[in-house]
């Protein structure tokens, strides 16, 4: 292979990489894995795996493309903040019209699936969630008040009802639990992160509470959502949504965040931030795969 083509090659490979990172790969996953449980869990007469499939893409595509209007948007912010400046728009590597382009062709795109092959109630609310994550949340609240987290976390908390209201067609309470429980996780799980880099939060004046009330109160609010957290798990035991396996999974879960916001609060150690972010991460995977696990359990002893 000739230099000009090896290199052409590179260029290509980490063109691809840099559209990949753009969509916000590991964040977009843990959205889906929420919706699709937002799916099983839906009433349905019949297995619905192309459905479900045909759901998942559409969904997927509009929450990448928040995601890379988000990198459009923060472009100026990422550039000085250390756990952000090498992203592809603020680095140059994509430009803001091209990061701009990629993510209303994904935006219309799974729009498009969602309103065709899914249904339009889904396609409406898939796309509400993208513009208040990157309207209302990145545009706005990020910028204007320490609960940020806290009002903006709903656009993020949707896809279990995404993942339901694509299989039932309707609008029901139970998978409003389910966002709940996204709701209260958020602030505990992106508070950690921002206790870590609140050195980098202060340096482009953003609001986030760390900055604003100290890292002592945001360890005091921390600790108090995490055991909002766990009362608000129990509701899906409480209403009949799930069965024993998911309580006694859910309350170990919570007992390992609330175990976590103590030492975070008490233990003074400069790594406990983020230790209980990443805890927090495998705390909501589990917890979501505990309902499925649970009703796979509930109906094989029915």
């Amino acid at each position: 292979m000739s230099i000009s083509k090896m290199l052409l090659t590179q260029e290509l490979r980490q063109s691809w990489r840099d559209y990949y990172q753009l969509t916000k790969p590991k964040v977009v996953a843990l959205l889906l894995l929420t919706a699709w449980v937002g799916m099983l869990l839906a009433p349905s007469v019949q297995s619905q795996p192309v459905l479900m499939l045909i759901a998942l893409c559409g969904i997927g595509m509009l929450s990448a493309a928040a995601a890379a209007l988000n990198h459009v948007l923060d472009q100026n912010i990422d550039a000085k903040m250390a756990r952000t400046q090498r992203r592809p728009v603020a680095t140059g590597r994509v430009s803001s019209h091209q990061a701009l382009g990629f993510a209303l062709t994904l935006a219309a795109v799974g729009f498009v699936v969602l309103y065709s092959w899914v249904n339009p109630l889904t396609a409406w609310l898939t796309l509400a969630s993208l513009f208040g994550y990157a309207g209302i949340y990145t545009m706005f609240l990020k910028r204007a008040t320490p609960q940020n987290i806290v009002i903006g976390g709903l656009a993020g908390a949707m896809p279990p009802l995404l993942g339901w209201t694509s299989i039932s067609g309707t609008l029901s309470a139970e998978p409003w639990l389910l966002v709940m429980i996204i709701f209260a996780w958020t602030p505990p799980h992106f508070w950690a992160l921002a206790i870590h880099r609140r050195d980098d939060y202060a340096k482009v004046n953003m609001p986030m509470l760390p900055v604003t009330h100290g890292i002592e109160f945001t360890k005091t609010a921390i600790l108090f959502y995490t055991m909002i957290l766990t009362l608000v798990c129990l509701m899906p035991y409480l209403v009949g949504m799930s069965g024993v396996l998911y309580l006694a999974g859910s309350l170990l879960l919570n007992l390992g965040f609330i175990s976590h916001a103590w030492r975070l609060k008490f233990a003074d150690d400069p790594k406990q931030p983020m230790l209980m972010f990443r805890f927090s991460i495998y705390h909501l995977m589990l917890l979501f795969l505990l309902l499925i696990l649970d009703q796979q359990w509930f109906w094989r002893w029915q």
